[in-house]
Order: structure tokens, then sequence, then C-alpha cells
């Protein structure tokens, strides 16, 4: 049929690239913290705003309110897809952590990946939340379990990795 198929190589070795992904996994939990704040402070600020709203039209405008969590629902998906796949490769709480998420073979994300990715995470962190945890603990890149489903890694960022290698070769 003339199909090929090319299976490319990680790109990122924690033997030879051990600065790639020295202190990723708790960095990784503060950012996760950081853009879980910036999602639901978005959620809470609406849900006032809708409030007040209620109020000013006499209650006619309560029934926003039950827009309020799919609406939370598709604002994390932009959230996460637009950081993701923005020239970092990370969301907000990730730039602070100096962390960034990539393709298993060193690609730099992009929107469908980094929305996929927030819908892997959620949905087994649903099903089996110390698992996806433990697992982290158990491989030297540290990727979670939805890293391995969706086919990312993630590492520190070029400039966190050029100062551990720094201090870590003088």
């Amino acid at each position: 049929m003339g199909v090929t198929v090319e299976i490319k190589p990680h790109a990122y070795d924690p033997a030879l690239n051990w600065e790639r992904f020295d202190g990723v996994l708790p960095r990784r939990l503060l950012a996760f913290a950081i853009d879980a704040a910036i999602i639901f402070a978005a959620a809470a600020l609406a849900t006032v705003i809708i409030i007040v709203f209620g109020f000013v039209t006499l209650g006619l405008g309560w029934w926003l309110l039950s827009l309020v969590y799919p609406g939370t629902v598709i604002w994390a998906l932009v959230y996460y897809g637009s950081t993701l796949g923005g020239p970092a490769s990370a969301t907000i709480g990730m730039r602070v952590m100096e962390i960034e998420m990539r393709t298993w073979y060193g690609a730099p994300c992009y929107f469908v990946l980094g929305a996929a990715h927030a819908i892997v995470f959620y949905v087994t962190m649903t099903a089996l939340t110390p698992l996806v945890l433990i697992i982290g603990l158990l491989n030297a890149r540290q990727r979670l379990l939805h890293d391995f489903v969706v086919g990312t890694v993630v590492i520190n960022n070029a400039r966190r990795a050029a100062s551990l290698h720094a201090l870590g070769s003088a």
C-alpha cells in the first residue's frame, strides 16, 4: 500500500539531559494550583456578575447561573489550548514555575494538543487520582498518566535548564 510509519525517538534523555527534568514534578503541581486558581477566579467573577445582574433584573438574569459550569469547562479548554499552544508551550502557572510542555519527540505544543491534554487530565484525575501522580514517581521523565496517553513531556524551560546545568557542572 505504500504506507510508511516514522517512529520518532524521545527528544529528551533524562540521563544526558538531567537538567531538563530536575524538580519538574513538584513545580508541575504548583503550576497546576496557579492555573486552577486562574480558571476558578474567572468562574467566580462570572458568578458574581450574574448574581448582581439577577438582582438588577429582579431575578430574571439568574437563569444564567446554569451556564456557569459549562462556561467554566469551555474557559478551561480555551485557556489550556491557547496557553499550551502558544509560543512558550506553557500555561501561566507553568511559566511562573519555569517549565514547559513538549511532545515526546520535542516539538512545541499546539492548541488541539493542549485542549486534549486538559480533557485527558481531568478524566484520568477523576477516575484514577492516586495512580496519575504515582506514575510520575516511577519513570525517569516524570511523565504522568495523561502525558503517556497524549504523547507529551513536561520539562524545565531552556533558561532554567541552563542555570541548573551551570550549577551542576560548577
